[in-house]
């Protein structure tokens, strides 16, 4: 009866771990098919589930492959090298491996960082604005008269003024006086003609 007790349990504990054991064979299976077919999202997230089931060393070995096939160098390099700490039965030619395949991804990283593009310059600060114009100084504009012209004495009698008041005036009116005088003492000397060589000269007026 004991026999038949402990026989059952054994056969109760060992089914659920052989159908773990049949699922995750189903799932490695599977992802290894994807994998194969190069579809790796669908790989990586078979094996990162199955590694955190399991903890097997193993996983981290195929996520850092699917990694490094999607191109996704600094999550293949630290898989990888975790791979190294946790895997202790490698064999050196495994071991060789595993860092062939770091030192490709180091390699990829260098030419992406090489082939990028370099930023392009700050661009200069903004330019200070222009002082703003002085006001206009406003200044009164100077008064200018008529023009001042400078005639001398002599112009000025010449064309300014009345004509008595004028030299040539004087010296006519002079001349005419003189003439009148020597002509009334003239008249006034005698009466009769002068008498002389040609004969006497009748100085007065005919019309008397």
């Amino acid at each position: 009866m004991r026999v038949l007790t402990i026989t059952v349990v054994l056969l109760a504990l060992a089914f659920p771990l052989a159908a773990n054991a049949a699922g995750d064979e189903g799932a490695e299976v599977k992802a290894r098919t994807h994998f194969a077919a190069g579809e790796y999202k669908e790989a990586l997230e078979i094996y990162a589930r199955l590694y955190a089931e399991t903890m097997h060393p193993t996983y981290l070995r195929n996520i850092a492959r699917c990694h490094q096939n999607l191109g996704n160098a600094d999550k293949a390099i630290s898989s990888f090298r975790e791979y190294l700490r946790k895997a202790h039965d490698l064999t050196p030619d495994q071991r060789k491996e595993i860092e062939g395949y770091i030192a490709e991804m180091e390699q990829l990283k260098s030419s992406r960082s090489e082939a990028r593009p370099a930023p392009p310059p700050a661009a200069p600060p903004p330019a200070a604005p222009p002082p703003a114009p002085a006001p206009p100084v406003d200044t009164a504009p100077a008064l200018v008269g008529p023009p001042t012209v400078a005639t001398s004495s002599t112009s000025s009698d010449d064309e300014g003024g009345a004509f008595y008041t004028r030299v040539w005036f004087w010296g006519v009116v002079g001349g005419v006086v003189a003439a009148g005088v020597v002509t009334a003492l003239l008249l006034s000397s005698g009466g009769g003609p002068a008498s002389g060589n040609l004969g006497a000269l009748d100085l007065r007026d005919k019309a008397q």
